[in-house]
């Protein structure tokens, strides 16, 4: 599978997700509820589902349209004002608990997984195998990390790491290098 395609027909996604695209959005607010309407999904609403499909193909319009940057910042956005449950506290607990989230906003079918292994005490990997595309991940771990990272840690980056498969090479899975 390769991004914008999702794994399985009838999957479906969350309107809280969904707005989240409005939000990444910014100034172009009016632009991307277009976008989600042409493909189907008008007047998004929190506690509705829409199809996962309809949701990558606006994807994959806002990426030719506007660019990759804007999946980025649309990435970002999905945790920046998420709730955590109280034992979800630091970096090590936060990356993991991506896939539990990404499991509670989809229903209906195969969507893939967020698979974290730390490497090390101040890194780790992060594999992503689902069909959204790979700066709108990077986008979703980077916010987390940049969330979750411990006082002593000045910054936290995440690159895409290029010798590892990639989804816009028609991958199943992107791997994205963690350091805090």
């Amino acid at each position: 599978m390769a991004q914008f395609k999702a794994f399985a027909p009838g999957v479906s996604v969350n309107g809280e997700t969904v707005l989240s695209v409005v939000a990444g959005m910014g100034g172009f607010k009016a632009q991307a509820l277009k976008i989600l309407a042409s493909k189907g999904i008008a007047d998004p609403q929190p506690g509705q589902w829409y199809s996962q499909q309809a949701w990558l193909d606006s994807f994959k319009e806002i990426s030719e349209k506007i660019g990759a940057k804007v999946l980025f910042e649309i990435g970002k956005k999905i945790p920046e004002n998420a709730q955590w449950p109280p034992e979800i506290d630091n970096i090590e607990k936060a990356l993991p608990s991506i896939d539990m989230a990404y499991h509670m906003n989809h229903k209906d079918g195969e969507i893939g997984h967020y698979n974290f292994k730390q490497t090390g005490e101040k890194n780790g990997v992060m594999v992503c195998q689902n069909p959204y595309p790979c700066e709108f991940d990077r986008g979703i771990v980077t916010s987390v990390a940049r969330k979750f990272k411990p006082a002593s840690s000045a910054f936290v980056t995440v690159k895409h790491d290029d010798s590892a498969p990639c989804r816009s090479k028609g991958a199943d899975s992107c791997t994205y290098q963690i350091t805090w």
